[in-house]
């Protein structure tokens, strides 16, 4: 097995505040010029919750709380690459976001859900579809 077929675990965060979701456009990764939610890899003996508060603190800089499980999706967009993903929803606490990691993201904006900004990041959609419908479960 090479290094391109291990599979990592992801986590993507849908951060709402006043009916909105904060959404930043990715770049210098897969899915560059795609916007996405906050968030990255899970990392070794962290908690969700935990792994959610420092993903979203890394690269806005804003607080989180009231963090909930979305869902859980096999994401296979952006072969070779293979990720278990972890969708999660969080209510925004304090702070203004910041591009804190300007490498990977060109800027943090917040979104009415049914206008959300394209091209989206394969995982945004997932996250509002299991808002909306409850599904929370997709092995594409």
């Amino acid at each position: 097995m090479n290094s391109e077929q291990i599979i990592k675990v992801g986590i993507g965060v849908t951060v709402f505040k006043d009916g909105k979701i904060l959404m930043g456009k990715r770049k210098k990764a897969h899915g560059s010029g795609e916007y996405a939610y906050p968030g990255g890899h899970f990392e070794y003996m962290e908690s969700f919750i935990d792994s959610a508060q420092r993903e979203v603190r890394e690269e806005t800089g804003i607080e989180i709380d009231n963090i909930r499980f979305l869902g859980l999706l096999n994401l296979k967009n952006y072969a070779p690459k293979h990720y278990v993903h972890i969708m999660l929803a969080a209510d925004w606490k304090s702070g203004e976001p910041q591009v804190l990691e300007p490498e990977k993201c060109e800027g943090w904006d917040w979104y009415e859900v049914d206008n959300l900004p394209s091209p989206r990041f394969a995982t945004a959609d997932k996250h509002i579809e299991a808002i909306k419908t409850g599904v929370n479960f997709f092995d594409n």
